[in-house]
């Protein structure tokens, strides 16, 4: 159900949810590639795969190597990308609006994101949240990562806010199975990283959105009875 007042605690994804960080992973693919003299990947083969984590990236950008050739570049990809992290990523548009909008209503609001922890907490004082961001927890922080719920139900404790009265927001299925698991209400992110294939229809989360604009309104959010 909606009403009209902001959720007490939100709890976001990063990528593909409030920032768009395809454009550093294309960097970071390119680089690996020109050292080994391939030539660069196609955006929108990439994209649709970052949410799912640099594995996905790798074999996205050498899918013709076996699964151990892509495991021992992982390392790599992961070094050249906390080189460049944040160059070339952007705020989806409407995010900062929507930050705003929360912050206002006196919303607590974080970050449970499966990208390692301390690639997570680069971004924050890029983004200038470091007084904003009340929680952040990153998919090595605790012994689960998403769809477990054990990162969200942390994230809510150290927030100081029940599950139920937090809503979490997310762009991939695991997303919306991590927030159902959790007690939370979720929103599905519909302007995030998806795979053509994937349904968001059939992640069951409160409600879905095309983009962040309308979470600037308090009406738009899901609210627990």
């Amino acid at each position: 159900m909606t009403a009209a007042r902001f959720p007490r605690g939100v709890l976001f994804d990063l990528d593909g949810t409030l920032l768009d960080s395809a454009p550093d992973f294309v960097a970071t693919c390119d680089a690996m590639l020109a050292a080994r003299g391939r030539v660069p990947i196609d955006p929108a083969v990439l994209r649709p795969v970052v949410s799912k984590g640099s594995w996905a990236m790798v074999s996205a950008a050498f899918p013709d190597l076996d699964a151990a050739a892509r495991d021992a570049l992982i390392p790599e990809f992961l070094q050249r990308y906390e080189a460049l992290i944040g160059q070339h990523a952007v705020l989806f548009d409407g995010v900062a609006g929507m930050l705003d909008a929360l912050d206002a209503a006196g919303t607590v609001w974080g970050i449970v994101t499966n990208k390692p922890e301390y690639l997570a907490r680069l971004i924050v004082p890029q983004q200038g949240w470091q007084q904003r961001c009340a929680v952040l927890v990153g998919g090595d922080t605790l012994a689960e990562r998403k769809p477990h719920p054990l990162p969200l139900l942390h994230a809510a404790q150290a927030i100081g806010i029940a599950a139920a009265e937090c809503v979490y927001v997310g762009d991939d299925e695991r997303d919306i199975v991590a927030a159902r698991a959790a007690g939370m209400l979720s929103v599905a992110a519909l302007w995030g990283y998806r795979l053509a294939e994937d349904d968001p229809r059939s992640w069951q989360a409160s409600v879905m959105i095309d983009n962040p604009e309308p979470l600037h309104l308090a009406s738009t959010w899901p609210i627990s009875p």
